[in-house]
C-alpha cells in the first residue's frame, strides 16, 4: 500500500502573508514542515503542492519534491485532491504546512490507521490541555461516535457538558488521510451551509457520506496562523535546538 504525504502551501496567507517562507532559525517554515515529515516511515513518498513561483524556487533550492497546484482551490484538501490527480497513490496524507513542529509519531500513527482499518478518511485528533484551548475558535473541536467514527467538528464548544464531567474534550490536528475516492467526492461537492459557517471542510466528508475515522495521537498541535504565532513557534525551536545540542 503506497501513502504519499502532501504539504499543501500557499504564500497569500489571509492573516500571515509570506507563511510558507517566514524565517525559522535561517530556514524557511515550509522546509521545516518538510524535513520532518521527510522522517515519518509510514510514508512512501513526500511532495509539496505549492502555488507561487517563489515558493516553488525555495523547493528547487533545498531539492524538496513538489508539484504546481491551481490558485483556484479554496481549501488544502482540494489542493490534494489535484495531486491525485497527477501522482498515483492508494492513499493522500494531509501535512499542514503551516505547522513546523509536526509531530512525525502523529503523522505515522494517522497512516497506519488507514492502513489497518481501510477507511477511506482518517484524520487525527488530540486531547485539549487547557480551557483557553477550549473556548479558542482557532481550535476545531470534534465529535466522535463509539467506534471514533467522526460525528461532527466545530469551533464552538463541544460536547456540552451538562450530564456529566467525564470526557476529554478532543480538537482537530492538520493530519489526515484520504483515498482517491474520497478526494473525488470531496472535490465534486459544493461547499455545504454547515462548512461555510464553521469554515472547516473536514465537514463536506460527512455531510457527503464518507466516514472519517478519527484517531487520538498526543502530540502538540501549533499551527502558525499569526505572527504572534511564528514568533513563539520560534522561541520553541530555539529551545528545542539547545535542548538537542545539550543532549
Amino acid at each position: 500500500m503506497r501513502i504519499l504525504g502532501v504539504i499543501p502551501s500557499r504564500y497569500n496567507s489571509t492573516r500571515l502573508s509570506g507563511k510558507p517562507l517566514a524565517d525559522i532559525l535561517g530556514k524557511p517554515m515550509l522546509r521545516h514542515v518538510y524535513e520532518r515529515a521527510q522522517r515519518a516511515s509510514a510514508l512512501d513518498g513526500l511532495v509539496g503542492a505549492v502555488v507561487e513561483d517563489r515558493v516553488s524556487e525555495m523547493c528547487r533550492i533545498f531539492g524538496m519534491n513538489y508539484i504546481m497546484t491551481s490558485s483556484e482551490h479554496d481549501t488544502p484538501t482540494s489542493r490534494i485532491y489535484e495531486v491525485s490527480q497527477h501522482i498515483d497513490a492508494d492513499y493522500y496524507e494531509f501535512i499542514s504546512g503551516d505547522e513546523p513542529l509536526i509531530d512525525i509519531h502523529a503523522v505515522n500513527g494517522a497512516a497506519l490507521e488507514a492502513e489497518k482499518s481501510g477507511a477511506e478518511a482518517v484524520n487525527a485528533m488530540t486531547k485539549v490541555e487547557s480551557a483557553s484551548e477550549i473556548i479558542d475558535p482557532s481550535n476545531i473541536k470534534v465529535a466522535v461516535d463509539d467506534d471514533g467514527f467522526l460525528l461532527y467538528a466545530t469551533r464552538s464548544i463541544i460536547p456540552y457538558p451538562k450530564g456529566s464531567l467525564d470526557f476529554d474534550y478532543m480538537k482537530f490536528v492538520g493530519i489526515g488521510v484520504f483515498s482517491r475516492r474520497a478526494l473525488e467526492i470531496f472535490n465534486n461537492a459544493p461547499r455545504s451551509r454547515l462548512e461555510k459557517i464553521e469554515d472547516c471542510d473536514l465537514l463536506r466528508f460527512i455531510i457527503n457520506g464518507v466516514r472519517v475515522k478519527m484517531v487520538e495521537v498526543k502530540c502538540r498541535s501549533l499551527s502558525v496562523d499569526t505572527p504572534k504565532d511564528l514568533e513563539y513557534v520560534r522561541t520553541l525551536m530555539v529551545n528545542e535546538a539547545g535542548h538537542d545540542s545539550a543532549s
